[in-house]
């Protein structure tokens, strides 16, 4: 089984997501965009293993911590899809942009495309591509749960922006309506902001996607 908690951090309340494997106590953590010491402290006191940092787009509000994590820990840091990279080696000019503290640089050890998988102890995440809040955004999900962590592609009630550079609205919103609700209604997602939701309950009220 994948256990998860969420731990929203930094001034943009950005959800981090801790996942683990209940049978191996191996872990990841999704999008850290800050707080170090606190995600170190609550992958200690779960009594977990960190193996990995796994990110969904190159935005500072995501990927803050992840370079002092790894002074920290040593694990690689897998995603996003490499489309994404101009983002991340942007990292100084994104601080200066949302006034966050300077952070560590970092580079990814694998870069994630459709298709590919990623372990999290013997629990395994799908990678599904879905640009158009950033070219390089991917989504991960965990089939057997009906679980998917989005990042900022789909909100409860919203939508990512696509006013970044190499955003474009018409391509996110096709990512959602090809890629993501077609997985089922009954999937629920933890968003990169907010309260998590269902793919059916956003296929029916969000204003977004009618």
């Amino acid at each position: 089984m994948l256990n998860k908690i969420t731990l929203p951090v930094t001034p943009f309340a950005q959800n981090c997501s801790l996942v683990w494997c209940s049978a191996t106590n191996q872990a990841a953590l999704i999008d850290p965009g800050g707080e170090t010491e606190r995600l170190l402290a609550a992958i200690a006191e779960h009594g977990l293993t960190l193996e990995s940092i796994l990110l969904t787009h190159g935005h500072l509000d995501h990927v803050g911590a992840t370079g002092e994590l790894v002074a920290n820990t040593g694990v690689p840091i897998i995603g996003p899809g490499k489309d994404d990279a101009f983002w991340i080696e942007a990292l100084d000019q994104q601080v200066q942009m949302f006034g966050f503290d300077p952070v560590s640089g970092f580079t990814p050890d694998r870069w994630l495309s459709q298709g590919d998988t990623v372990s999290v102890g013997n629990e395994q995440l799908d990678v599904y591509h879905c640009p158009g809040h950033t070219p390089g955004h991917v989504v991960l999900v965990h089939e057997a749960q009906k679980l998917a962590f989005v990042g900022d592609v789909l909100f409860n009630g919203g939508v990512g922006r696509s006013d970044f550079p190499r955003g474009d609205h018409a391509t996110l919103i096709n990512a959602i309506l090809t890629t993501l609700l077609p997985l089922g209604d009954e999937f629920t997602f933890v968003p990169g902001h907010g309260p998590e939701s269902t793919f059916g309950h956003e296929r029916q009220h969000n204003p977004y996607l009618r």
